[in-house]
């Protein structure tokens, strides 16, 4: 290819190019703190609705395969993240995924995503706990699943390239074996707009939001249960939301959003939303 195929720095830049990985029906989701009951054929299925959404939308789709026990795989966001020189391997605090960061890591280098680097021990670190802050700055939360260590090491391979890492300390929450990731409380729609669930939002976070200008719109308790602050933007204002989330589907929309949802039922029982399921391997 002419054109470089991969490189991230954008949460809202047009998805042109992204991995996901549909669940297996082999493996322990009770372990991995699924709720129960879940329908694994009527999870692969929804899984394949989303996929439809997402090439429906334009966004180039590369499918992975599946992989038995690892329940969690199907959330290719967090094992390793996409910058603009290549990919991030990480390393996941929650045991029953610590297979996944090497293995995604060498499925994108197959895909042509060269290596930036690795994190190493004692460093953890999640995905959901990244996002693009602006093309210059990568937001990082430190809480259980990402570690000081790991956010030493981000410094250490991005700052040489010209990207700033910015820290936001995460609430205890619910404690150290519920996942509160950054992510699970804000997600940019636009470079101008975001959901943000304000109570459990670091400060100053909402202050750097606010120091770049981005209006935010808050979600309700109610849609924050059923991951309303997790939303995919596959191209600036146009988004990707899980059903039943529609006081801010309908704040969204008043705010020139376009919304597209997808039956999430059996998905959210992993504690994961649009964001979750994808790999984003470029971004305009």
């Amino acid at each position: 290819m002419s054109e470089q195929a991969y490189g991230v720095n954008s949460m809202v830049g047009r998805l042109e190019r992204v991995a996901v990985r549909p669940p297996s029906p082999r493996g322990d989701y009770v372990v991995a703190h699924w709720a129960e009951p879940l329908d694994l054929d009527l999870l692969a299925r929804q899984h394949a609705d989303f996929v439809a959404t997402l090439e429906r939308l334009g966004c180039g789709v590369e499918v992975l395969p599946p992989e038995d026990d690892m329940p969690d795989a199907i959330f290719t966001y967090d094992p390793a993240f996409v910058v603009p020189h290549g990919v991030i391997e990480l390393r996941g605090a929650k045991q029953v995924r610590a297979g996944e960061p090497p293995l995604l890591t060498v499925q994108l280098e197959d895909l042509g995503v060269p290596v930036a680097g690795r994190l190493a021990d004692p460093a953890t670190a999640d995905g959901g706990d990244m996002f693009w802050l602006d093309r210059q700055t990568l937001a990082v939360g430190r809480g259980y699943r990402t570690n000081q260590a790991a956010i030493d090491q981000l410094r250490a391979i991005l700052e040489p390239v010209g990207v700033a890492v910015e820290q936001f300390d995460l609430p205890h929450d619910m404690g150290p074996e519920y996942c509160l990731h950054l992510m699970s409380v804000v997600s940019p729609v636009r470079d101008d707009l975001a959901v943000v669930y304000e109570r459990l939002a670091p400060v100053a976070l909402l202050q750097a939001l606010a120091a770049r200008g981005i209006e935010m719109i808050p979600v309700p308790e109610e849609d924050y249960v059923s991951l309303g602050c997790n939303i995919l933007a596959v191209a600036p204002g146009v988004v990707v939301i899980a059903e039943g989330n529609d006081a801010t589907a309908k704040a969204l929309r008043d705010h020139g959003v376009e919304v597209h949802t997808y039956a999430a039922s059996e998905i959210n029982k992993g504690e994961g939303g649009p964001t979750c399921l994808t790999r984003p391997i470029k971004r305009a």
